[in-house]
């Protein structure tokens, strides 16, 4: 049987807050891992992947604050993974 991962992963994503939190929020680091590997040929780039990539996580964190639930890579690595997938799903109306 295969696993529905993103399925899971918007189960547990309901309240619009936290929806919208990680609608905004997983580009962020998703753009701020990019701009890491950036920072290896372009020195300065390493300053907007940070403050990227933090208030990326701080946005998921306040939207798991306001879900009242913990993020579902507590439970299970993996859904570190899954975020991204199903951002691709809601922008592209499937989530």
């Amino acid at each position: 049987m295969q696993r529905d991962w993103v399925g899971e992963y918007a189960a547990s994503h309901q309240h619009p807050v936290n929806r919208l939190c990680h609608t905004i929020g997983i580009p962020m680091i998703a753009l701020a891992v990019v701009l890491f590997a950036v920072s290896f040929v372009d020195g300065r780039a390493w300053v907007p992947a940070v403050a990227l990539f933090v208030i990326g996580w701080v946005l998921q964190f306040v939207g798991h604050a306001v879900e009242g639930k913990p993020p579902e890579f507590f439970r299970d690595w993996r859904f570190l993974f899954v975020g991204l997938r199903w951002w691709f799903a809601k922008i592209s109306g499937r989530a």
